[in-house]
């Protein structure tokens, strides 16, 4: 966790760990540094690979008189070469050391003028090896990024292909009443509009459509009448997606999408699902989240958000537009090429749908 080592302020830092904790395991006494590689970005990012389930402590500490404020990390495993590297910019030093036996430590010294926001630091773990810290307050673009290693190498990847039946047992999804409900599944963009496209051509509208054709069909095997905004590769406004749900007289509108970044960011992954107004679009789209987020629990919570996507915002039903991974992430993209972990995610989205019509009428 963060810890605040300045006796005159208050603890206010913690870590969010976005996997189980039992994947925690310390590394024997004296073994080699779990630490493999770090990059201190221009941006103000500090990004982290270890050795997979490493245990790791994050603290910080106020200026003093002789130092500027220090963030420092430690990992279990002994460090072999302490070393210190110059910094640049805001950015003092960087110091790599042994602070007691088995132990490493990574520290970031800043100059005297730089200003870091405590209670906003959070040291976040993407997966079972990587992780990020955002240095809240540092002015981005004033220094030059600063790294060891390749802190892409060796990335662990999650396999979703080897799916045990139950796993996708429609008998064990929740029970509405037969032919009460009807759903429109909207896959997002298509045919000339192929929306984000990814690390090595990932495309949006091939996983969208594939998810959405699966959610519906576990849907209509509970009784649920579904109706698609398109179902085969084609071009389609969001006007008609927007008149064909509202004409339908839908109990719930589902739009299916998955995410990218401007700069095709490699580092930013998650899941988020958005709803437009109301408590029952909010509880369409925390019902959805919740249930692809157990499918997929090492992936980062961007939480349920509020938004005025058209689709969402233009439909007369409770409604909730769902990104289900980032194209252009490393971990996400990964998993997005895999047919297990789509069929999984189809899976979780109809569940979460289940739910919300089983609370909400």
């Amino acid at each position: 966790m963060f810890k605040d080592q300045s006796l005159k302020l208050k603890l206010v830092l913690f870590a969010a760990f976005l996997f189980c904790s039992n994947i925690f395991i310390s590394l024997p006494l004296r073994s080699a540094s779990a630490l493999a590689a770090w990059v201190l970005t221009s941006n103000g990012s500090l990004k982290l690979r270890t050795s997979s389930g490493a245990k790791l402590d994050a603290f910080y500490q106020s200026s003093t008189t002789d130092k500027g404020e220090r963030v420092w990390i430690d990992f279990p495993g002994e460090l072999s070469r302490p070393r210190t590297i110059k910094g640049n910019g805001s950015v003092k030093e960087i110091r790599l050391g042994k602070p007691s036996k088995g132990k490493t430590r990574l520290v970031i010294e800043f100059l005297p003028s730089v200003e870091l926001e405590p209670s906003r630091l959070q040291l976040i773990g993407i997966s079972s090896n990587t992780w990020e810290l955002k240095l809240i307050g540092l002015e981005s673009n004033s220094f030059r990024s600063i790294e060891e290693g390749n802190i892409l190498r060796n990335s662990i990847k999650r396999n979703y292909e080897k799916i045990k039946p139950q796993d996708l047992d429609v008998s064990s999804l929740p029970n509405v009443p037969y032919g009460k409900y009807k759903v429109v599944i909207d896959p997002g963009h298509g045919g000339s509009d192929p929306g984000a496209v990814g690390i090595n051509g990932l495309r949006e509208t091939d996983i969208v459509l594939e998810v959405s054709k699966s959610v519906s069909e576990f849907l209509t095997n509970k009784g649920v009448k579904t109706i698609l905004t398109r179902n085969y590769e084609r071009t389609l406004d969001l006007q008609p997606r927007v008149s064909k749900a509202n004409n339908s007289k839908a109990d719930a509108f589902v739009s299916i999408h998955a995410n990218a970044t401007r700069g095709k960011r490699k580092d930013v992954n998650g899941l988020e699902t958005y709803y437009y107004s109301g408590y029952k679009g909010y509880s369409l789209a925390k019902n959805i989240q919740k249930q692809i987020l157990i499918v997929s629990p090492q992936s980062p919570d961007r939480g349920v958000r509020r938004s005025r996507f058209y689709v969402i915002r233009k439909t007369s039903m409770p409604a909730a537009l769902v990104e289900i991974g980032f194209v252009t992430g490393m971990y996400d993209a990964d998993l997005l090429r895999q047919k297990g972990y789509r069929d999984k995610m189809s899976f979780a989205i109809a569940r979460g749908i289940l739910n919300y019509l089983k609370v909400s009428n």
